[in-house]
Protein backbone atom coordinates (compact mmCIF):
# COMPACT_ATOMS: atom_id res chain seq x y z
CA UNK A 1 0.00 0.00 0.00
CA UNK A 2 1.42 3.32 -0.96
CA UNK A 3 2.02 5.91 1.72
CA UNK A 4 1.05 10.04 1.35
CA UNK A 5 5.35 10.22 1.27
CA UNK A 6 5.37 7.81 -2.21
CA UNK A 7 2.02 10.41 -3.67
CA UNK A 8 3.70 13.14 -3.28
CA UNK A 9 7.00 12.37 -5.04
CA UNK A 10 6.09 12.83 -8.77
CA UNK A 11 3.92 16.12 -8.10
CA UNK A 12 7.58 17.53 -7.10
CA UNK A 13 9.43 16.58 -9.63
CA UNK A 14 6.42 18.02 -12.00
CA UNK A 15 7.28 21.35 -10.32
CA UNK A 16 11.04 21.29 -10.52
CA UNK A 17 10.35 20.48 -14.58
CA UNK A 18 8.31 22.93 -14.45
CA UNK A 19 10.55 25.50 -13.25
CA UNK A 20 12.95 24.49 -15.12
CA UNK A 21 11.23 25.20 -17.99
CA UNK A 22 10.07 28.47 -17.11
CA UNK A 23 13.48 29.38 -16.40
CA UNK A 24 14.42 28.32 -19.74
CA UNK A 25 12.05 30.04 -21.16
CA UNK A 26 12.62 33.59 -19.58
CA UNK A 27 16.17 33.09 -20.28
CA UNK A 28 15.78 32.84 -23.97
CA UNK A 29 13.67 35.94 -24.43
CA UNK A 30 15.86 37.83 -21.82
CA UNK A 31 19.12 37.18 -23.82
CA UNK A 32 17.07 37.48 -27.16
CA UNK A 33 16.33 40.96 -25.59
CA UNK A 34 19.66 42.14 -23.87
CA UNK A 35 22.35 39.70 -24.25
CA UNK A 36 24.17 37.64 -22.57
CA UNK A 37 25.27 40.67 -20.16
CA UNK A 38 21.70 40.12 -19.07
CA UNK A 39 22.44 39.26 -15.50
CA UNK A 40 21.21 36.07 -13.45
CA UNK A 41 19.04 38.39 -11.45
CA UNK A 42 16.96 39.39 -14.53
CA UNK A 43 16.20 35.96 -15.68
CA UNK A 44 14.89 34.77 -12.10
CA UNK A 45 12.76 37.95 -12.27
CA UNK A 46 11.76 36.83 -15.34
CA UNK A 47 11.16 33.96 -14.74
CA UNK A 48 9.11 34.64 -11.48
CA UNK A 49 11.64 32.43 -9.34
CA UNK A 50 13.70 32.90 -6.39
CA UNK A 51 17.55 33.57 -7.58
CA UNK A 52 18.64 30.58 -5.28
CA UNK A 53 15.86 28.45 -6.98
CA UNK A 54 17.54 29.74 -10.45
CA UNK A 55 21.19 28.76 -9.39
CA UNK A 56 19.87 25.39 -8.56
CA UNK A 57 18.50 24.74 -11.47
CA UNK A 58 22.18 25.86 -13.08
CA UNK A 59 24.47 26.27 -10.51
CA UNK A 60 26.76 28.72 -13.66
CA UNK A 61 25.88 31.11 -15.93
CA UNK A 62 27.50 29.17 -18.55
CA UNK A 63 25.64 25.99 -17.32
CA UNK A 64 22.39 28.62 -18.45
CA UNK A 65 23.56 29.69 -21.66
CA UNK A 66 24.54 25.69 -22.93
CA UNK A 67 20.70 24.92 -22.02
CA UNK A 68 19.15 27.74 -23.72
CA UNK A 69 21.50 27.98 -26.78
CA UNK A 70 21.65 24.22 -27.49
CA UNK A 71 19.08 24.20 -30.23
CA UNK A 72 19.87 27.43 -31.90
CA UNK A 73 23.99 25.58 -32.10
CA UNK A 74 21.83 23.00 -33.89
CA UNK A 75 19.86 25.25 -36.18
CA UNK A 76 23.40 26.71 -36.85
CA UNK A 77 25.10 23.37 -37.66
CA UNK A 78 22.61 22.24 -39.63
CA UNK A 79 22.51 25.67 -41.90
CA UNK A 80 26.16 24.29 -42.48
CA UNK A 81 24.82 21.33 -43.82
CA UNK A 82 22.30 22.89 -45.95
CA UNK A 83 24.87 24.97 -47.96
CA UNK A 84 26.98 22.32 -48.70
CA UNK A 85 24.23 20.49 -50.32
CA UNK A 86 24.04 23.26 -52.47
CA UNK A 87 25.15 22.68 -56.15
CA UNK A 88 26.33 25.45 -56.29
CA UNK A 89 29.54 26.72 -53.80
CA UNK A 90 29.38 30.32 -54.14
CA UNK A 91 25.31 30.19 -53.64
CA UNK A 92 26.27 28.16 -50.67
CA UNK A 93 28.53 29.83 -49.10
CA UNK A 94 27.23 33.12 -49.06
CA UNK A 95 23.87 31.67 -48.48
CA UNK A 96 25.14 30.36 -45.31
CA UNK A 97 26.89 33.72 -44.54
CA UNK A 98 23.43 35.16 -45.17
CA UNK A 99 21.48 32.88 -42.34
CA UNK A 100 23.76 32.65 -39.95
CA UNK A 101 23.99 36.29 -39.98
CA UNK A 102 19.88 36.69 -39.73
CA UNK A 103 20.38 34.71 -36.74
CA UNK A 104 22.20 37.15 -35.23
CA UNK A 105 19.85 39.60 -35.65
CA UNK A 106 16.73 37.73 -34.25
CA UNK A 107 18.34 37.15 -31.04
CA UNK A 108 21.41 38.87 -29.55
CA UNK A 109 22.14 36.59 -27.12
CA UNK A 110 23.17 34.04 -29.79
CA UNK A 111 25.05 36.72 -31.77
CA UNK A 112 26.84 36.74 -28.93
CA UNK A 113 27.26 33.01 -28.44
CA UNK A 114 28.90 32.61 -32.03
CA UNK A 115 31.38 35.26 -31.03
CA UNK A 116 32.46 34.02 -27.75
CA UNK A 117 33.77 30.52 -26.01
CA UNK A 118 32.56 28.54 -23.31
CA UNK A 119 34.88 25.98 -22.48
CA UNK A 120 32.87 24.42 -19.94
CA UNK A 121 29.79 23.74 -21.41
CA UNK A 122 31.53 20.64 -23.60
CA UNK A 123 27.95 19.66 -25.67
CA UNK A 124 27.68 23.48 -26.95
CA UNK A 125 31.42 23.72 -27.73
CA UNK A 126 31.56 20.20 -30.02
CA UNK A 127 28.85 21.56 -32.16
CA UNK A 128 30.77 24.70 -32.33
CA UNK A 129 33.87 22.65 -34.01
CA UNK A 130 31.30 20.52 -35.94
CA UNK A 131 30.15 23.63 -37.60
CA UNK A 132 33.63 25.22 -38.08
CA UNK A 133 34.62 21.12 -39.78
CA UNK A 134 31.78 21.93 -42.44
CA UNK A 135 32.55 25.88 -43.29
CA UNK A 136 35.87 24.65 -43.74
CA UNK A 137 34.69 22.51 -46.37
CA UNK A 138 32.67 25.40 -47.58
CA UNK A 139 35.97 27.89 -48.25
CA UNK A 140 37.33 25.15 -49.94
CA UNK A 141 34.31 24.31 -52.36
CA UNK A 142 33.99 28.24 -52.89
CA UNK A 143 37.64 28.44 -53.79
CA UNK A 144 38.12 25.69 -55.99
CA UNK A 145 34.93 27.20 -57.95
CA UNK A 146 37.26 29.97 -58.30
CA UNK A 147 34.56 32.62 -57.01
CA UNK A 148 36.24 33.44 -53.21
CA UNK A 149 39.48 34.94 -52.90
CA UNK A 150 42.18 32.83 -52.02
CA UNK A 151 43.70 34.59 -48.86
CA UNK A 152 40.00 34.08 -47.55
CA UNK A 153 40.85 31.63 -43.72
CA UNK A 154 38.18 30.27 -41.56
CA UNK A 155 39.11 32.98 -38.91
CA UNK A 156 37.87 35.26 -40.81
CA UNK A 157 33.83 34.28 -40.29
CA UNK A 158 34.87 35.10 -36.74
CA UNK A 159 35.78 38.23 -37.20
CA UNK A 160 32.59 38.53 -39.37
CA UNK A 161 29.93 37.70 -36.96
CA UNK A 162 32.32 39.95 -34.40
CA UNK A 163 31.11 42.72 -36.83
CA UNK A 164 27.80 42.01 -36.92
CA UNK A 165 27.31 41.24 -33.99
CA UNK A 166 28.74 45.39 -33.36
CA UNK A 167 26.22 46.60 -35.70
CA UNK A 168 23.22 44.51 -34.76
CA UNK A 169 24.00 45.83 -30.76
CA UNK A 170 24.56 49.28 -31.94
CA UNK A 171 21.78 49.78 -34.38
CA UNK A 172 18.65 47.71 -32.58
CA UNK A 173 15.13 48.21 -33.13
CA UNK A 174 15.91 51.55 -34.89
CA UNK A 175 17.95 50.39 -37.87
CA UNK A 176 17.83 46.40 -37.73
CA UNK A 177 18.65 45.50 -41.28
CA UNK A 178 21.40 47.72 -40.95
CA UNK A 179 24.06 44.27 -41.08
CA UNK A 180 22.95 43.91 -44.75
CA UNK A 181 24.29 46.33 -45.79
CA UNK A 182 27.91 45.39 -44.25
CA UNK A 183 27.33 41.77 -44.95
CA UNK A 184 26.60 42.52 -48.67
CA UNK A 185 30.13 44.95 -48.47
CA UNK A 186 31.63 42.30 -47.06
CA UNK A 187 30.56 39.37 -49.05
CA UNK A 188 31.68 41.57 -52.45
CA UNK A 189 34.57 41.99 -50.54
CA UNK A 190 35.59 38.18 -50.70
CA UNK A 191 34.83 37.82 -54.11
CA UNK A 192 37.68 36.90 -56.80
CA UNK A 193 39.72 38.21 -57.38
CA UNK A 194 41.13 40.51 -55.00
CA UNK A 195 42.04 43.32 -55.66
CA UNK A 196 44.40 44.10 -53.82
CA UNK A 197 46.94 41.53 -50.42
CA UNK A 198 45.39 41.71 -47.20
CA UNK A 199 46.88 42.37 -43.83
CA UNK A 200 47.72 39.39 -41.49
CA UNK A 201 45.08 38.39 -39.73
CA UNK A 202 45.29 37.37 -36.05
CA UNK A 203 46.42 34.13 -34.78
CA UNK A 204 44.21 30.94 -34.13
CA UNK A 205 45.96 31.61 -29.66
CA UNK A 206 44.67 35.18 -30.15
CA UNK A 207 41.47 34.77 -31.58
CA UNK A 208 40.78 32.09 -29.21
CA UNK A 209 41.58 34.55 -25.98
CA UNK A 210 39.58 37.28 -27.50
CA UNK A 211 36.89 34.95 -27.76
CA UNK A 212 37.09 34.10 -23.80
CA UNK A 213 37.58 37.98 -23.25
CA UNK A 214 34.11 38.44 -24.47
CA UNK A 215 32.23 35.52 -22.47
CA UNK A 216 34.45 36.70 -19.33
CA UNK A 217 33.54 40.48 -19.62
CA UNK A 218 29.76 38.83 -19.32
CA UNK A 219 30.78 37.48 -15.56
CA UNK A 220 30.38 40.51 -13.48
CA UNK A 221 26.88 40.64 -14.52
CA UNK A 222 25.70 36.74 -13.07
Amino acid sequence: MATGDEHATPPLRSDAERNRERVLAAARAVFARDGLGASMASVAREAGVGIATLFRRFPAKEDLVAAVFADRMDAYAETIETALADADPWRGFTGFLEKVCAMQAADRGFADVLTMSFPTAKPLEARRRQAYEGFVQLIDRAKASGRLREDFVSKDLVLLLMATAGVINATGQHAPDGWRRVLAFMIQSYEAPARAPLPDGPTDTALYRAMLSLGSARSPSL
